[in-house]
């Protein structure tokens, strides 16, 4: 058993499991994986006060952006204004209270609660240590669940189809969530999870010496999934944060390939049934997702048709097909290019959120195009079809274990991390 001093110089890659030994890391520099460039740890400026300061601004510009005008809406003299909270209650009233519940829970709930999980946690409030530990494995996993520039990117392309029915207006509310997103997103960026559980608790002794350029499984060891910890294969419980895990995922392809068709059963339904409704002059005309697209590029709004064409339906496409790529690849009967493979997995894991743009379109849609027989915007089934499928494509990268792709490399080189060189506090 080597000495807990020791296990501060050592750590696993997350995504090809390669034993590194850290280097002095200089402030607002980075470590990198040197056989898959994953990012291992970052040494930021002011670790403690900039995280804060974005938490708490982050917060403040919700609070306001929940208070006034969002956006508005004249058309043929009548007008139209909503509120951030007048979209979930919309939705409600139309019987869809589950695409309120997400809205409410990944556009608004979970980015506020992990701000307020990195503010108690950088700044060690005092607190009993299991709830300490309770939420820092909750932040590190809703960190990817946050969608609120995701649903701003949705407001935008809203404008613009509005824009060919009437004249759009910004509200107050529109510019504090503006700074929202940004102020989250880094918040998010300036939180270090090596850092973090070292505040929370001490790192474990090693097992044994490790050698750099090896896999960890190779030699014994398997890395904490939660808190970055290295300890032997055989204990399933981490003697740090208590997370129960294994050296590799137990059933990864099974559990990624059952998500996996069970998203494929749904995604073709959610792109033939409507997924909204549009009212005009008393009139009902379904469309959905294909519809929707064919409609914007004759109308002369390529670039928005564009857009959504990419996000709901080549990238929900291109995603499912990666997906199943990776496991064909992972069980042994690809061609063993474990980087391009890799490169794979990280634009699967980047893109997957994306898709639920067009979600989000609909809810603002449906919230402020409310103007009586001469034109309202409904949301339909379909919508709750596509959700469930981003979600579920999501939920199947999640199982998908990245070392399965790098076991089959049996001789790596020996190489110290690079360090990126740049401050990344002023990225």
């Amino acid at each position: 058993m080597c000495a807990a001093d020791d296990a501060q110089s050592w750590i696993l890659c997350p995504q090809c499991d390669l034993t590194v030994k850290l280097p002095v890391v200089p402030v607002g520099s980075r470590a990198r994986c040197p056989r898959c460039h994953t990012t291992l740890t970052a040494n930021w400026h002011e670790p403690r006060k900039r995280p804060t300061g974005y938490a708490i601004a982050a917060l403040f510009m919700l609070v306001l952006a929940n208070l006034f005008p969002f956006v508005n809406m004249h058309v043929a003299g009548l007008s139209s204004e909503i509120s951030l909270p007048e979209i979930p209650n919309v939705m409600v009233r139309e019987d869809y209270s589950s695409l309120a519940t997400l809205f409410l829970l990944f556009v608004q709930g979970i980015p506020a609660f992990c701000m307020v999980i990195i503010i108690l946690l950088v700044n060690k409030v005092r607190m009993p240590h299991h709830l300490r530990l309770v939420l820092a494995r909750i932040l590190f996993q809703l960190r990817n669940w946050g969608m609120a520039e995701i649903f701003m990117a949705g407001v935008l392309v809203s404008f613009v189809k509005l824009m060919a029915y009437g004249e759009v207006g910004l509200g107050s509310s529109f510019w504090a969530w503006c700074l929202f997103c940004v102020l989250q997103l880094r918040a998010f960026q300036c939180v270090d999870r090596r850092w973090v559980w070292q505040r929370i608790a001490p790192l474990p002794a090693l097992p044994h010496a490790p050698k750099a350029g090896i896999s960890g499984i190779q030699q014994g060891m398997r890395r904490c999934p939660c808190c970055t910890a290295i300890m032997p294969i055989e204990r399933k419980a981490c003697s740090r944060c208590g997370v129960v895990a294994h050296a590799r995922r137990p059933h990864s392809l099974q559990w990624t390939l059952a998500l996996l068709v069970t998203s494929l059963m749904l995604y073709l339904p959610s792109n033939i049934m409507p997924i909204m409704v549009t009212e005009t002059l008393g009139t009902a005309y379904p469309s959905n997702i294909m519809a929707g697209v064919i409609l914007l590029w004759s109308d002369g709004s390529w670039p928005v048709a564009l857009v959504i064409f990419i996000a709901s339906i080549m990238v929900p496409s291109l995603k499912m097909l990666a997906i199943g790529w990776l496991c064909w690849d992972a069980s042994g009967r690809g061609q063993h290019d474990s980087e391009k493979m890799h490169l794979v997995y990280e634009v699967v894991e980047f893109v997957g959120r994306w898709s639920m743009i067009d979600v989000f379109v609909i809810a603002v849609l449906s919230a402020l195009v409310r103007m009586g027989r001469l034109m309202s915007v409904y949301p339909a089934p379909g919508a709750l079809l596509f959700a469930m499928v981003v979600i579920l494509t999501m939920f199947a990268a999640l199982a998908f274990d990245p070392r399965l792709t790098w076991d089959r490399v049996r001789k790596t080189e020996r190489k110290e991390p690079r360090l990126d060189g740049q401050s990344s506090g002023n990225c």
